[in-house]
């Protein structure tokens, strides 16, 4: 496996921090409710989070490819600031409690304990956000963005799945935890983008 793959790899678990913390928020909202929800929840959680977090990226990149023409100097600085910066508001969102914000905004909107396709597409726009601007730095990568882009939606799907299940079981004790390995990576990578070519 070579160094761009892995590269990918990391920048997939990080994006994904933000729809797992979420899909813990949601299992952990979901603890009385039937395993029957609980698995369509899980189930909407891989497939909406999953899409996102694959489409975002796709669009960032597409967007950056544009702009390197005209930045092709200055890319890997710009890329990587990106990358810390997203890092930097993850950080920032796991000590400021900003997912139980925004899961208690959900649910206040929806006026109901139960998830239905609004709630999960906002939560999914939400939780992909981060994922177009990082998909900028895909163009800086010597990797199939589309390949890319694939491995994105196919890890976040996995975590939002299973963050939905732990969630239930654990509560959300997990949810800032996972936003700090997420912000942490996204420094790491956007550090490696800058300086090490």
């Amino acid at each position: 496996m070579d160094i761009e793959m892995i590269e990918v790899i990391l920048l997939a678990i990080a994006l994904a921090m933000d729809a797992f913390a979420v899909s813990i928020g949601l299992g952990a909202k979901s603890q009385k409710q039937s395993s029957a929800y609980v698995l369509r929840l899980a189930v909407y959680a891989a497939l909406y989070f999953g899409i996102a977090q694959g489409v975002m990226p796709l669009i960032g990149y597409l967007l950056g490819a544009v702009l390197l023409g005209w930045l092709a100097t200055a890319a890997p600085w710009l890329g990587g600031g990106i990358l810390i910066l997203l890092g930097a508001k993850m950080l920032y969102e796991a000590f400021n409690g900003e997912i139980e914000a925004v899961l208690e905004d959900s649910f206040d909107r929806n006026m109901q304990e139960k998830i239905n396709h609004r709630m999960m597409f906002t939560l999914a726009i939400a939780t992909s956000i981060d994922a177009m601007a990082a998909g900028f730095t895909l163009n800086l990568l010597a990797l199939n963005a589309w390949l890319a882009c694939s491995i994105i939606a196919i890890v976040t799907a996995g975590f939002g799945f299973f963050g939905i299940y732990l969630g239930k079981s654990s509560g959300t004790w997990l949810e800032d935890k996972a936003e700090i390995l997420g912000g942490l990576v996204l420094i790491a990578i956007g550090i490696k983008v800058m300086f090490i070519r």
